[in-house]
């Protein structure tokens, strides 16, 4: 299986594209002209392309996509609506066109209601629900993950997912990186839309009730 990663030089990107590639199966790592190519797993085949500006053709020959960019909540709002929302939102379109099984985007906690998160985050969690909506409706098998504040800690391999609100209040970048890598193939993951944290039940095992989760 070949898997396209957008955003797979960012700090969850890179962790998503080892396990990947640890998994047997191939990352393409989307990346633009100026990625530092160095933080990726030796051999890790590129794709070059920008996202606001991505070519017709992007997502050709990939069975599924993952999106893990992020602009940030600190950016120009100009470019969180062309990264976390414009961005997004022409990559599944593409996606769709190129017949990819599977869309797996990464999302936030709080992307439901963005006008409820903290005020500096509004327009980025807006963006984020703005790109969550188009995927609901673009006819592309999908999976939406929503975690809480990540950290650089190792994975714990121990997760809470709910249809409605975690308990925890962070989750490791790598253990996020763990479920979507997971979220690709996953049968429960098929149109599941969750928010995730650390918690006390293993990965296994929360992938397997996804759609369940309460």
């Amino acid at each position: 299986m070949r898997i396209l990663i957008a955003g797979a030089t960012g700090l969850t990107g890179r962790a998503l594209t080892r396990k990947i590639q640890q998994s047997g199966r191939t990352p393409v790592a989307l990346v633009r002209e100026s990625s530092d190519l160095s933080v990726l797993p030796d051999g890790v085949e590129t794709r070059t392309a920008d996202l606001t500006a991505l070519p017709d053709d992007v997502a050709e020959g990939v069975d599924a996509v993952i999106f893990a960019a992020g602009s940030g909540g600190d950016t120009p709002e100009s470019l969180t609506d062309a990264i976390d929302r414009n961005g997004a939102i022409s990559l599944i379109e593409n996606a769709k066109k190129a017949g990819v099984q599977r869309f797996v985007m990464l999302s936030s906690v709080g992307a439901d209601a963005p006008e409820k998160g903290p005020e500096g985050l509004q327009h980025y969690l807006k963006a984020k629900h703005d790109a969550d909506a188009h995927l609901k409706t673009a006819g592309v098998d999908f999976t939406i993950v929503r975690p809480v504040s990540l950290t650089d800690e190792d994975g714990s391999g121990r997760i809470e997912v709910s249809t409605d609100h975690v308990s925890g209040e962070t989750i490791s970048r790598e253990d996020v990186a763990e479920v979507l890598e997971r979220c690709v193939s996953v049968p429960e993951a098929s149109g599941a839309v969750f928010e995730l944290s650390r918690g006390d039940e293993s990965i296994s095992d929360a992938m397997g009730h996804i759609n369940r989760a309460a």
